[in-house]
């Protein structure tokens, strides 16, 4: 068997060196996640941003506060960008980034960005990436509520037996 081509035909649908993961306490900024998409061969560029509200089904939130397990969310990032692949292979970049710690009212708690030649497959391609990593990744988040009481809610269900 040659082992090129095996890496060849894994690095073809699997995500890229030019896609781009990150687990951060520091404030997730929009022009850093679109830069990380940017190449001359994108149409378009589609950015999700995920922020804190003031309200969950009409009781008033005052902060979250968001927990990972960061090497298994990376790795479903990471599976995320490869999934992406193989569904739109034309898709150029894939950028997830995910804020941890307590978050305000109006921060950004997620980034996605998906770079591709046409519009169609980067809408595509991003709503399946958020989708999919609200189902997937192993990130819990604890709602603050303005009456003083708070409560954790998991985001995503770790895929792997044993988590």
């Amino acid at each position: 068997m040659n082992l090129d081509l095996v890496a060849s035909v894994t690095s073809a649908i699997g995500p890229k060196a030019e896609d781009s993961f990150a687990i951060s306490f520091a404030p997730l900024s929009i022009e850093e996640v679109y830069g990380k998409a940017e190449t001359g061969a994108n149409g378009a560029i589609v950015v999700m941003s995920g922020m804190v509200r003031n309200q969950t089904d009409g009781k008033a939130v005052i902060a979250l506060e968001y927990q990972a397990y960061e090497p298994m969310a990376m790795h479903v990032f990471s599976q995320i960008a490869a999934d992406i692949r193989q569904k739109w292979s034309i898709v150029n970049r894939v950028v997830i980034y995910h804020r941890v710690g307590r978050l305000r009212v109006g921060e950004i708690s997620v980034l996605v960005a998906v770079g591709c030649p046409h519009r169609s497959e980067a809408f595509e391609a991003c709503r399946y990436a958020i989708d999919t990593l609200k189902h997937n990744a192993p990130i819990w988040k604890k709602e603050h509520w303005a009456d003083g009481s708070s409560s954790w809610v998991s985001i995503g269900a770790c895929e792997v037996q044993g988590c």
